[in-house]
Order: C-alpha cells, then sequence, then structure tokens
C-alpha cells in the first residue's frame, strides 16, 4: 500500500517557495563585502551573475537550482543590481556543466554548505520526533524541519525524502504518546475502557455512544443527565494527571479523530492504541460535559432571569388602566385636599365629596396591590422558577468542586452553605451566611434576614456567581474544562470530586 501523503500539493510549494516582496528579497539575498569579493573573483558578467544566483539558492531555500531552470525573476533581478549587470545575461550562463558543478563546489566550500547524508537523516528524524509530540499538522513538521537545515547550512533533500522523514517522525511520537497514554493504566483501569464499547443494560446503545451525546435543551433533565454521564466518566477513575504528560493538541486530536468512529471501529484498533484513544476520549469528554453542564446551567439562570422579567412587565401592562384610574382618581382627591387647605374647610369633608370613606379605604389599599416595589426591578418574581433550580442544584454543586482565587474566598463560602442547606433540607439560611460577594441590587431582596428562604439563595447566589463584576475581580479559572479555562475571567473551577 502506498504510504500516505502529509503534504498537498499546494503545501509542497509553498515549502519552497521564494517570496516576491522587496523587504523579504533584501533580506535574505543582500550580498555583504566578503560575498561581492567572492563573486567578483570569476571573469565575465554573465559567470558572476550565475554564481551569484546559485548562491541566493544555496542560501533560501536551501536547494541547488536545476539544470536548464530558470531563476525566479525577482531574485535574478535583485542579484543582477547589486552586480550592476543586466538579468539577461543569465542566458549566458553555464553553458557547460563543468562551469556550475565548479561554482557549486566553490560556494559548499566557501560557505560551509553540506550534503543532507543518511546521518542528517537519522538526527533529523530524532529532533522532528520531539516537535510531532506537539503538533501532527505535516506542514509545521517540515517547516520546522527546513528551518533547522538551512541554520544548519545542509542543503534539502528531495521532497520525498522530506515527506518520508516527517511520516516517520510522526510514527515514533504517536508511539511515544501512546505509551504515555497507556502505561500508568492498570488491569482494572483498562477493563473499565473497553466497558465503554459495551452496550447499556437493556439498551442499544453503548456506554460510549451514550457519553457523547449533546444535551438536546436547557433544562432541568437534561442537566440531571450530563451529571450522569460527568459520573460515569469519574467512575473509569483514570491515573491522576495521565494526559499532562501529553501535549493538549495531540491528546485533542486523538480524541476527535475517533469521535465519528464507532465502538466496534475503536475495538478493532491494536490494544495500545486503543486503549490510549479511550484514554484521551475520556480526558477530552470530560472537559466536554463539565463545559456542557455549565452552560446548560447559564442559559437555565438566563431562562429564569428572563422569564421572571417578562411576568413583571406583563403585569404592569394588565395593570395599566387600574393604575391610570387610581391616578385619575388620587389626583382628584389631591386636587382637593389642596382647595380644602387654601380654603380652611374640612379635608375630610372634600375627600367625602369625591367618594365615600369607605370607597376611599378600599382603594387605597388596591392602589398598594398595583403598586411595584420601589427599585421597580422584577428580581422579587425570581422565587416564582426555585423549583427548576430545585431540581438539579443539589446534584449540580456535588458533581462539581469550586475552586478561586482567596479574594473569593466569601463566595466559596456561599457554595458550602448551599450544599448544607440542601443536606440537611433546611429552608431557612444560617444567620452566619456569607453576603459579601452580593451585589448592592441583590440586597434588599437577599439580605441576611430571618425570612431569607432557599429560593432567594439560589437565586440570589447563581446569579451574583456569574456577574461581569465577580469574574473581573476575582478572576477565576477552570480545571478540567478545555472551553473556559482559556478564558481566565470565569467564575467557578469545577474539579473532579
Amino acid at each position: 500500500m502506498p504510504r500516505r501523503s502529509i503534504l498537498s500539493a499546494a503545501e509542497r510549494a509553498a515549502l519552497l517557495a521564494i517570496p516576491g516582496n522587496t523587504e523579504d528579497l533584501i533580506r535574505l539575498y543582500a550580498f555583504n563585502d566578503a560575498d561581492l569579493a567572492l563573486i567578483r573573483q570569476h571573469r565575465g558578467p554573465a559567470n558572476r551573475l550565475g554564481f551569484a544566483v546559485q548562491l541566493c539558492y544555496l542560501r533560501f531555500p536551501g536547494i541547488v537550482l536545476e539544470q536548464g531552470k530558470r531563476p525566479f525573476p525577482p531574485l535574478l533581478k535583485i542579484a543582477a543590481e547589486q552586480l550592476k549587470v543586466a538579468p539577461a545575461l543569465w542566458d549566458d550562463y553555464g553553458r557547460r556543466d563543468e562551469t556550475r558543478r565548479e561554482h557549486l563546489q566553490e560556494l559548499q566550500a566557501a560557505h560551509g554548505f553540506r550534503p543532507f547524508s543518511a546521518e542528517h537523516y537519522d538526527l533529523t528524524v530524532d529532533h522532528l520526533s520531539e516537535l510531532a509530540g506537539q503538533t501532527d499538522r505535516g506542514f509545521v513538521l517540515a517547516e520546522g524541519m527546513l528551518a533547522s537545515l538551512r541554520k544548519q547550512h545542509v542543503l534539502l533533500p528531495s521532497m520525498k525524502v522530506i515527506e518520508r522523514i516527517c511520516a516517520e517522525a510522526l510514527t515514533r511520537a504517536n508511539r511515544r504518546i501512546y505509551a504515555t497514554l497507556t502505561d500508568p493504566l492498570s488491569k482494572a483501569h483498562r477493563q473499565r475502557l473497553e466497558d465503554l464499547l459495551r452496550r447499556k443494560d437493556g439498551n442499544p446503545m453503548t456506554w460510549l455512544a451514550w457519553l457523547r451525546q449533546s444535551p438536546t435543551k436547557p433544562n432541568s433533565r437534561s442537566m440531571l443527565e450530563h451529571i450522569d454521564r460527568l459520573t460515569a466518566l469519574d467512575a473509569v477513575d483514570l491515573p491522576a494527571g495521565i494526559g499532562q504528560q501529553v501535549h493538549q493538541n495531540r491528546l485533542l486530536k486523538i480524541a476527535r479523530e475517533s469521535a465519528p468512529m464507532t465502538a466496534a471501529d475503536l475495538a478493532k484498533f491494536e490494544p495500545q492504541r486503543r486503549y490510549a484513544t479511550l484514554t484521551a476520549l475520556v480526558i477530552d469528554s470530560m472537559a466536554t460535559v463539565i463545559d456542557e453542564i455549565i452552560g446548560i446551567h447559564d442559559q437555565v439562570i438566563g431562562k429564569v432571569f428572563q422569564l421572571a422579567k417578562n411576568r413583571h412587565e406583563q403585569q404592569f401592562q394588565e395593570s395599566g388602566k387600574s393604575i391610570n384610574d387610581k391616578l385619575r382618581l388620587f389626583g382628584q382627591v389631591g386636587q382637593a385636599l389642596v382647595d380644602a387647605k387654601q380654603k380652611g374647610t374640612n379635608p375630610y369633608a372634600a375627600i367625602e365629596a369625591i367618594l365615600p370613606w369607605d370607597r376611599f379605604t378600599v382603594s387605597v389599599n388596591e392602589a398598594q396591590q398595583l403598586a411595584q416595589p420601589e427599585e421597580f426591578d422584577f428580581l422579587h418574581r425570581i422565587g416564582e422558577s426555585y423549583l427548576t433550580l430545585r431540581r438539579y442544584a443539589p446534584q449540580f454543586l456535588g458533581a462539581l468542586t469550586f475552586r478561586a482565587a482567596p479574594a473569593a474566598a466569601e463566595l466559596l463560602r456561599g457554595i458550602e452553605t448551599l450544599r448544607g442547606m440542601y443536606a440537611g433540607n433546611a429552608r431557612n439560611v444560617p444567620a452566619d451566611a456569607p453576603t459579601g460577594f452580593i451585589k448592592k441590587r441583590w440586597e434588599s431582596w437577599s439580605g441576611l434576614r430571618k425570612d431569607w428562604t432557599s429560593a432567594t439563595t439560589n437565586s440570589a447566589f447563581f446569579q451574583n456567581s456569574k456577574s461581569p463584576c465577580v469574574r473581573a475581580t476575582f478572576g477565576y479559572r477552570v480545571h478540567g474544562s478545555s472551553r473556559i479555562s482559556r478564558s481566565i475571567c470565569y467564575r467557578w473551577t469545577p474539579y473532579r470530586r
């Protein structure tokens, strides 16, 4: 079977491409005094130009210009300009093969250029296998190889040899990565990984397929299902830090390459590769599931607050006519009181002239019921969605461990307070519960009071812990989460329990 090419045609061309912009041409091909002195030792302008062009190609891209092939026009032009000769003289250069060979030998001796040998082959594979432990992109490997050879003044081999070296370096790196991921595994670890390829009891779906499922909707049911997935992944109980010895790019690539494969496909891998792939899958799946759990929670919180806001606005709209009627009535009452004050008459009689006192008393009570909180905020309606959070909050807080900087100690104490309340089925918040992380907007609704209930606690904690203010102040980072670990301002740090 022919070897799979790791470079495309465009990438092969790009590796040996000569830049066309003036700045790069000057940087690569400007001759110094020693170069010019060596070039001028040759007789005839055509020979000097040819010698100079050969020097340019040996320096970059690091190859010998083939017989009968014309130089890259911008390169030929800049070389000719430095020698003050016409570029057309190239056609008169090298009519004798001996002249070209003699020039190449002279350049190699003068500048230390060496041909690529078997010794360079082995050394290059060894050097490149380290880079292959970080990336499997053929173009990146080839670029690294060429840069190293140019630095050593070693002329580049053919493109087939370059690809062969990259492929061999990748093979060595893959074996090393597989060994790193499998050597720490015990027999019990391997058995638990094998169990992921088996079907669930009474279900045609394998454990691996079930673990890969994404959440359907941002609701408590999806949250609980995803927490179950995290628990199942945690039960594999991989050795601590097993994925930290492998570059994250390679670990992620191994996991993602196997994503479209079925359990039957993975079962066909030879044992070391199979266990290494399953290990990478478990590590990546745990990060993904944690990401999705936090994402579901964020969406649920968003829906809870949007629902409260919509209900607040709807209530205000539905009460609009009644509010207007009350405003008109109390406007009349107010005017009557003003007139009574000015005329020195009985103010109570002025009110009863507009409506009976009993009706006035009822109207005052109705106005109090229509009135919104002083802040005219919708936060007082958040508690109406308490059951939505209560369905999954105990499992959510139990599945993740939150860590942060010392500045966020009060927020972490708030988490422990909630956990204790859930464990003891408590309805009221302890008197010593922390509140320093709560924003001023919440103080009137979630201040530490005897009537501070579980509903208010959930809403206040979850909303305040995800606020931009808290993120900016405390600078949370997340361990075990691929998405959130790249955002140091996130608010929580889930760890495996």
